[in-house]
């Protein structure tokens, strides 16, 4: 088995995760497709400069980020905060599963994962 593979298959099971989490919110299913895209509202950064919409985007797309959120919603009993770190949490693994990865400054493009078209 690939290495590769082997990545989307674990990002397969994280995203899994993040429906089986959401299943339990009591949220209408259709919350989870409506608000799955928003932390890609991040990539705004990337309007000021390469290196800011890094920082800004890979804030957003880390996964202890959207697990430090959704632990805090849990443990103090707010629904909201709970749901916002489940769609981060399956956000960033659904970005992973399509190779999508995390940014270095220098690029849009370039990702701990590969880079993304062509080279600028």
């Amino acid at each position: 088995m690939s290495m590769k593979l082997l990545l989307q298959l674990e990002e397969i099971a994280q995203f899994a995760l993040g429906i089986y989490l959401f299943s339990d919110t009591g949220n209408p299913w259709w919350y989870f497709p409506a608000l799955i895209l928003l932390p890609d509202l991040s990539m705004i950064g990337y309007l000021i400069s390469p290196a800011i919409g890094a920082f800004t985007y890979n804030l957003v797309h880390h996964k202890a980020l959207g697990i430090a959120v959704a632990v805090l919603g849990f443990m103090s009993f707010t629904p909201w905060m709970y749901l916002a770190g489940i769609i981060l949490f399956s956000h960033s693994a659904m970005d992973r599963i399509f190779g999508y990865g995390l940014k270095y400054k220098d690029d849009f493009k370039h990702t701990h994962l590969r880079w993304i078209g062509k080279k600028s």
